[in-house]
């Protein structure tokens, strides 16, 4: 399904944030603890989506891949951001059901508000975004071969939220490996934050030749969602993490080194979420 968005040079955040609130999240009956699924407010996916498009320009007229794509909270983003096309992937029909129902919900509620904007700036135009959610098992698309394995490429730019690997263990590299072999710019994936020295360390070796930074720090407040769940909810921090596959570092920010500080609450972001300059992000929200 194509989707028409009114994609700004200038896209605002609180526009895009908007946009989002209706994106449905895994109804509790159908979460699946095995696959960490964890609902991702329209607050986070749109800082992220946001500083991916505006100081990196990875996402405008980009194709764009999500990887555990859930129920396309990303991937819709990125689609409102004025990307040229966005894929998702998941193995859980479940949430691609509803990601597809989103997805039809979306273009509709779009077309409801183009109807509005005949008054709109200057400096917005008509973008149409080929969306397509695919089933498909992350883990069995693991290069064979190593970071030059010769792959194909599915898209310029992936955004993401992996797997942690709680439950899995390792799971969340096997996302960071696929992704970095199947994009040819960059990638950005949420990381927790104890696996900082570990994800920044192998990414040459992964085959982002420019490595990969932290660009925020954020803590998610994680609901009581599944039977095992003692507490009403639990912080857990986490790493944006930025990797510079093709080694063409376009940041507008600067290149000084050091963790980003963090913030906290539940879906919010101190100071309105934005990110300086230097890179540094406040936020929090809840997982897919």
């Amino acid at each position: 399904r194509s989707v028409d968005t009114m994609a700004s040079p200038r896209l605002r955040l609180w526009e895009l944030e908007a946009a989002l609130a209706s994106v449905a999240p895994f109804a509790p009956e159908h979460a699946k603890v095995e696959l960490e699924q964890y609902p991702t407010s329209a607050h986070l996916a749109a800082h992220v989506v946001h500083v991916a498009a505006t100081s990196f320009d990875d996402i405008r007229g980009r194709r764009v891949l999500d990887l555990g794509c859930g129920t396309g909270m990303l991937a819709l983003a990125c689609a409102h951001a004025g990307a040229a096309s966005v894929v998702g992937v998941d193995v859980d029909d479940d949430a691609l059901e509803v990601a597809r129902r989103n997805l039809a919900a979306f273009h509709h509620s779009k077309e409801e508000d183009d109807d509005d904007a005949s008054d709109a700036e200057s400096d917005t135009a008509e973008v149409s975004c080929a969306v397509e959610f695919r089933r498909g098992d992350v883990a069995l698309m693991l290069p064979a071969g190593g970071p030059d394995d010769d792959r194909p490429i599915l898209a310029e730019t992936c955004v993401m939220n992996p797997p942690f690997g709680t439950r899995r263990k390792g799971i969340d590299a096997v996302f960071a490996r696929v992704a970095i072999a199947s994009v040819s710019r960059a990638v950005y994936s949420l990381h927790k934050t104890t696996t900082r020295d570990y994800i920044l360390a192998n990414a040459k070796t992964w085959g982002a030749k420019g490595g990969a930074r932290v660009l925020a720090e954020l803590v998610f407040d994680v609901p009581k969602l599944y039977a095992f769940h003692r507490k009403d909810s639990s912080d857990v921090r986490v790493d944006l993490v930025r990797f510079d596959v093709d080694g063409s570092d376009r940041s507008a920010f600067s290149s000084s080194p050091g963790a980003p500080s963090a913030g906290r609450g539940r879906g919010r972001a101190p100071s309105g979420g934005r990110y300086s300059s230097a890179g540094r992000s406040r936020g929090s929200s809840r997982r897919r």
